[in-house]
């Protein structure tokens, strides 16, 4: 049986180790939040390692997509590409020379050894294989050529890759922190590759030399890496190395029950703050995915109440089915109730300018608080920072045309809204819309005298000056618009009335 004791009495240390091979999508930032909170929880070091060494699906852009993506939820690194650190670089494609180094130890120590087998004859092996119903795996060919066979393969110049030589015989038993032993035969774990013929290694032997010299004391990764496993538990175990300890994170499954791609809509963390969610809200969401608190909380506004109350016991080994309506709510919630409106405005601002309703804005001047004000009517409708431009148009350009059948509600005569406009209009100018209980009263009290019920009255106000039929708080609405441009508008409504309705 072969075992190696893991020691929990270290510094902590952790890694988030992406490949740049895409957008960082959900499921690796929720790995990534787990795993920072855990090293800030334990004032420990938080270390960000990209993993390049697939240099076929290696896309430059996507280095950029992680660090921003981890930035924009509020996640920060103590080592890493920018971050000078002393167990650098901390991209894998700049550390080849270790990773032969230590392949060339294993092969010493006679616990690895040279494959020369070519692809042709892999892939007719796994053809027969699958043929004769058997798991498919390396049958272990070049396990035991002699030195002459070797080096005939040499002279025919054929560069051979690294393979581990796991032993035939007995169990290896591993320690998942979340799932506790697991034991595998060893006859099972096939003779992985480790550095493939150009040089670069496999994620087995690069995983387990970084995790070594970077000191990593906690792996938290995707359970997915389970099957291997026992593999690199007896890599560490050749090197005579510690292990770190190991927590296998569950999966996060697609609301059907499958795995979690595009073609459920999953989307790449960035593209979350394109469409308009808030960096709280999705990094709550998705600290939910496999973690509790207790039964009750669900909302973690900040990081430092997340640091708080965060542990890895209470992370479930059972995968979680991704809620894409949730995410949406938890952001609404954020926007609704949660953050400052203070804080709501400013992020509400860039949208509002790309949208060309507006120009700079400096806080704290005459036309910030206006916007503020706005953002304060609307906020209840909101649920994306992306809808913040149309909810708010009609504040800062003109509203939508109408037609005159819009200004006249149900059962109610097109000929009395003209008038009861007007009506509107005298008080609006002598009384102004700053008070909005006492401008309401006085409307009350108006309809009241000319035989309109309250909603006869306001709908009417309320398309006049907004262009819609549902719009935010009607006497808030006219308190920001101001005196001029509510009389300007109900000027407007007059007029489209005048050219006439059909609606009674």
């Amino acid at each position: 049986m072969t075992t190696v004791d893991s020691g929990a009495d270290r510094k902590v240390r952790v890694r988030f180790a992406p490949s740049p091979t895409g957008d960082l999508h959900v499921g690796g930032l929720r790995s990534a939040l787990f795993t920072w909170l855990f090293a800030r929880k334990h004032a420990g070091d938080f270390i960000l390692r990209i993993e390049d060494t697939d240099r076929r699906r290696y896309k430059e852009e996507s280095v950029e997509s992680i660090t921003g993506s981890l930035r924009w939820v509020g996640l920060d690194w103590d080592e890493g590409p920018d971050v000078d650190g002393p167990h650098g670089p901390y991209f894998q494609s700049e550390r080849l020379p270790l990773y032969q180094q230590y392949a060339q130890v294993l092969i010493d120590s006679g616990d690895a050894y040279e494959c020369y087998c070519t692809p042709e004859r892999l892939e007719t092996l796994r053809a027969e294989q699958v043929a004769r119903k058997q798991p498919p795996g390396y049958d272990r060919h070049c396990r035991n050529l002699s030195d002459a066979e070797r080096a005939a393969k040499r002279a025919e110049g054929i560069t051979p890759v690294i393979r581990y030589k796991v032993p035939f015989d007995g169990v290896t038993v591993v320690r998942d922190e979340l799932r506790g032993e697991i034991t595998y035969e060893n006859r099972l774990i096939e003779d992985a590759v480790l550095l493939k013929s150009d040089g670069f290694p496999t994620y087995h032997l690069a995983v387990v030399v970084d995790d070594h010299l970077m000191e990593i004391s906690h792996v938290m990764r995707g359970e997915e890496w389970i099957p291997s496993f026992p593999l690199h538990v007896l890599i560490y175990g050749s090197f005579g190395w510690e292990l770190p300890l190991f927590y296998h994170l569950p999966v996060i499954l697609s609301p059907e029950g499958g795995k979690l791609s595009k073609r459920h809509g999953a989307a790449g963390a960035l593209q979350y703050k394109e469409q308009g969610y808030l960096p709280e809200a999705l990094r709550n969401y998705l600290v939910l995915q496999g973690w509790s608190y207790d039964d009750r909380e669900e909302f973690f506004p900040t990081l430092e109440d997340l640091i708080e109350k965060f542990s890895m016991e209470r992370v479930s080994s059972s995968p979680s089915k991704y809620n894409f309506e949730k995410v949406l709510w938890f952001n609404q919630q954020y926007i609704n109730h949660i953050i400052e409106l203070d804080d709501l405005t400013q992020r509400c601002l860039p949208w509002l300018q790309d949208a060309g309703l507006i120009g700079d804005v400096s806080i704290g001047s005459a036309e910030y608080e206006r916007v503020r004000d706005a953002v304060a009517l609307i906020k209840d409708k909101m649920r994306l920072l992306s809808e913040a431009p149309e909810l708010l148009s009609f504040f800062f350009g003109d509203p939508d045309e109408y037609s005159p059948d819009m200004l006249v509600p149900k059962k109610t005569e097109a000929s009395a809204i003209g008038p009861a406009l007007a009506r509107v209009r005298e008080i609006v100018a002598a009384t102004g819309v700053d008070d909005e209980e006492a401008l309401e009263a006085r409307l009350r009290e108006l309809g009241a005298e000319i035989g309109l019920k309250a909603g006869q009255l306001f709908m009417p106000i309320r398309v006049a000056v907004s262009g819609r039929t549902v719009s935010p708080g009607l006497f808030g609405t006219l308190r920001v618009l101001g005196k001029d441009q509510t009389l300007a508008r109900l000027d407007h409504a007059i007029d489209v009335l005048g050219a006439g309705s059909t609606a009674g």
